[in-house]
């Protein structure tokens, strides 16, 4: 006698199925064991980078090609190529060839380099005679012997007004005649006013003319010369 798994009825032997709830009394077998885990393999290491080969070498640079030549010139005329160097080359403005030691000065470089001392001599005008510069330079003489000039002219109209001045003042003070002399003392005062001004304007026309490279002579006093 067997019974049944689910309620427990007897069975007879050899009954496949329960008579009470008709579960069946037939055992499945059992299921096999698992299997046991197979390990997966570790994975195969990555592969070696290969490095990649270097760029090709950048192409070559072009070449240009040559000008074509230029047309012979005609008959007569000298080539391009062979003309004087005065004529392929215009000289720029305020340049001048170096000066060796020895050779004399041209005019434009004279003037050029003795600039300042120029104008020195209308403003102090024994400093070119002092530093002898005169001597080398025509440019300086020239403008040296213009202030020199000048500065005699002003100093010869101090002198004759200084001494115009005191005679006029001992007569008028001796006669006593003292409206006259502050008539006179005005008069004086604004002439030596105007002579300043006329000196002060040969002295900026001087400075003009050496600070621009001319040789040109100033009013009145420009035709004596005194240093030679």
């Amino acid at each position: 006698m067997t019974f049944c798994p689910k309620c427990g009825a007897q069975i007879q032997e050899g009954v496949a199925f329960c008579p009470s709830c008709g579960q069946s009394t037939v055992q499945s077998p059992a299921p096999p064991p698992p299997p046991a885990p197979q390990y997966a393999a570790p994975p195969p290491p990555p592969p070696v980078p290969q490095y990649a080969a270097p760029p090709p070498p950048p192409p070559p640079a072009p070449q240009y090609a040559a000008p074509p030549p230029p047309p012979p010139p005609p008959a007569g005329q000298v080539p391009p190529a062979y003309a004087p160097p005065q004529q392929q080359y215009q000289q720029q403005p305020g340049y001048g060839p170096p000066v060796m030691p020895g050779v004399p000065l041209s005019p434009e470089q004279d003037a050029q380099q003795n600039k300042g001392m120029a104008i020195l001599a209308y403003l102090i005008f024994f400093v070119p005679l002092i530093a002898g510069t005169h001597k080398t330079s025509p440019y300086v003489k020239y403008h040296t012997n213009q202030g020199t000039v000048l500065a005699i002219f002003s100093i010869g109209c101090s002198i004759v007004f200084g001494i115009l001045q005191a005679i006029i003042l001992a007569i008028f003070t001796a006669s006593l005649a003292f409206g006259a002399l502050l008539a006179f003392t005005t008069i004086f005062g604004l002439l030596w006013f105007i002579i300043g001004i006329f000196i002060l304007v040969l002295v900026i026309l001087g400075i003009v003319n050496a600070s621009g490279g001319k040789i040109k002579p100033l009013p009145v006093i420009g035709k004596f010369t005194i240093i030679k």
